[in-house]
């Protein structure tokens, strides 16, 4: 019997969040910084907080750009952390369902 380990970078409440959220979008799909901070119910600090270690991890992208004069951050789940998802998801039903 194996021991699955879950990826701790995305393990966190709060990131397991972000991660879930950022995957429901289409791979290539953004979202604004104020949208997914609303969507989360997250303080600006906090969800910059764990967007900086998701993007320590590689698993998002953060695009900051201007609309106008305003700056605007979009965030995007990159193709690592698709795959980083995809796995902890696999690793999370294995491990409920006690096939480690």
């Amino acid at each position: 019997m194996s021991v699955l380990e879950l990826d701790p970078v995305i393990h966190a409440q709060a990131r397991l969040r972000v991660v879930a959220t950022l995957a429901s979008l289409a791979a290539g799909d953004r979202i604004a910084f104020p949208k997914l901070q609303k969507l989360l119910q997250m303080t600006p600090g906090n969800l910059s907080t764990h967007l900086r270690k998701l993007e320590d991890a590689g698993y998002v992208v953060l695009d900051k750009t201007f609309e106008g004069r305003s700056p605007a951050t979009f965030i995007a789940l990159t193709s690592r952390g698709r795959y980083a998802f995809e796995a902890y998801t696999s690793a999370l039903e294995q491990l409920l369902k006690g096939t480690q």
